[in-house]
């Protein structure tokens, strides 16, 4: 059983018994009516972009704070080859993360950019009041608003657009977290991140690429064609990848902006010591998954025993792998063998049956590429979507499961063979730059100029012989198996 690590603390244990029972039962007194130092000074709040967040509250007196979100309508990526149009708090997906503390006076003052198309506003979930300040705060283009709030209850709150038609708003990115710190604290961890999920609904399907636009048809089937972290796929990934280190402790601002989908949120190869469930003051201890509806959050805290690469997922499971959900957090320094030891032995083993698996596709045909640059560039687009779970991005494969495609021998030695894999599938052995392979490649549905587009991009790429392949070429391998 993985031990649980000293983040709790009475710091933690005020938090969660905001409110405990007097003699005889009857209730305590309320959050906003706890005891707590006088309002004093003024100051403007910290706002960070995700994965980042403001540094922790550390004053022990509420505040008067000065909160400006700005909006505006920004075409940005949602993955390689595709762009969007977001509308935003603050110029990206998940809007700013705004922290505060109980009982602070926040000032709020939301700014449309002159450029808007659409007026908007702001729901924000930690605001006791009607709307959350929706009303209070609909914004023509070139306006701007104001109206000021107590932070009563502690807690880690969703905001959102509330501009009719909310969900479209909600859809196209507008959605961002506030945490009200307990006037007591948060206990001292030694990285914090800020990661929301959200569901996407574009008039192409996943991948194609070029600017798309929003779908009302699947929004309102509840069908996306992206789940993503931090809005665009990728956006925890590579170069993005969270960074930590063996031994830190972790604490994951978790939010779901919807507007649709329930999260099942997961990191691959941990255990959450503690769980500050639905963003409340509650907390769930050893939590291998959680669930935050759209329009809620959790804290989800950790510490990391050994290195590695530990991956964030929504665990309905084809949302990470097919639709983007996906992060990294990578935690450097030295394994701990005691606690993972990594692979002790590789053997053979022979099972029965198993037969050439296909993947079902009705996708449109692709514009056919003019240049074989535009056909590199398609094909990355159809590699990313389709291979690169199995091959990797940089086409090394994975020893003993899945052949490399970088400076293969298998590939360059016959541009038919490999036309007839991507098209029909393989099953059995086969060897790769001297080394076997017998692992099963799936069918994948792709139409003639998508075969041939992430060919030509396999072949341009890793040392490969560079050749073009032509969705003729793939149109004849076909027809030779009909």
């Amino acid at each position: 059983m993985k031990a649980t690590t000293p983040i709790l603390s009475a710091l933690t244990l005020a938090w969660l018994v905001p409110a405990t029972l007097a003699q005889g039962g009857a209730p305590a007194t309320a959050p906003s009516e706890a005891a707590d130092a006088p309002l004093r000074g003024e100051e403007v709040a910290v706002l960070t972009d995700a994965p980042a967040v403001p540094p922790p509250i550390t004053r022990d007196h509420p505040t008067r704070v000065k909160v400006e979100l700005e909006v505006t309508e920004v075409v940005k990526r949602m993955a390689d080859g595709v762009d969007y149009t977001f509308w935003t708090f603050g110029g990206s997906v998940p809007g700013k993360f705004i922290r505060v503390r109980q009982n602070d006076e926040v000032d709020f003052t939301l700014k449309n950019h002159p450029s808007s198309k659409m007026p908007h506003n702001i729901d924000l979930h930690a605001v006791t009041g009607p709307g959350g300040g929706a009303k209070a705060t609909f914004t023509a283009p070139g306006h701007q608003t104001s109206f000021s709030f107590k932070a009563i209850n502690p807690g880690l709150y969703i905001y959102h657009c509330a501009t009719a038609p909310v969900g479209m708003h909600i859809a196209n990115g507008m959605y961002g977290l506030i945490l009200v710190e307990p006037k007591e604290g948060l206990p001292p961890v030694d990285k914090e991140f800020y990661v929301v999920q959200g569901d996407f609904y574009t008039t192409g399907k996943y991948g194609e690429p070029g600017l798309q636009g929003f779908d009302m048809e699947k929004a309102l089937q509840e069908i996306p064609d992206y789940v993503v972290f931090n809005g665009s796929v990728g956006s925890m990934t590579g170069e993005n990848a969270l960074a930590a280190s063996q031994g830190d402790t972790v604490r994951l601002f978790v939010g779901n902006g919807g507007p649709n989908l329930v999260s099942s949120f997961h990191v691959i190869g941990e255990i959450f010591d503690r769980v500050y469930y639905e963003g409340g003051t509650k907390v769930q201890e050893n939590v291998q998954t959680t669930l935050i509806p759209a329009g809620g959050s959790a804290i989800c805290e950790f510490k990391l025993e050994t290195n590695g690469d530990f991956i964030l997922v929504d665990h309905s499971i084809f949302r990470a792998f097919n639709k983007g959900a996906l992060g990294i957090l990578n935690a450097s320094g030295d394994p701990d063998l005691a606690v993972f030891s990594g692979q002790k032995k590789d053997e053979v083993y022979l099972p029965e049956g198993g037969a050439v698996q296909a993947i079902p596709s009705d996708s449109k045909p692709a514009a056919a590429a003019a240049t074989k640059e535009e056909r590199i560039a398609a094909g990355k687009i159809v590699y990313g979507a389709n291979c690169a779970a199995c091959h990797m991005p940089n086409g090394v494969g994975v020893p003993a499961a899945f052949p490399p495609l970088a400076e293969s021998d298998y590939l360059n030695e016959d541009v038919d063979r490999a036309i007839d894999v991507v098209l029909h599938g393989l099953q059995g052995e086969v060897t790769v730059n001297g080394d076997t392979f017998n692992s099963i490649m799936p069918q994948l549905g792709l139409n003639d100029e998508a075969t041939a587009n992430v060919l030509t991009y396999i072949y341009s790429e890793w040392d490969n012989k560079g050749v073009e392949v032509t969705s003729e070429q793939v149109a004849k391998v076909r027809a030779a198996k009909q």
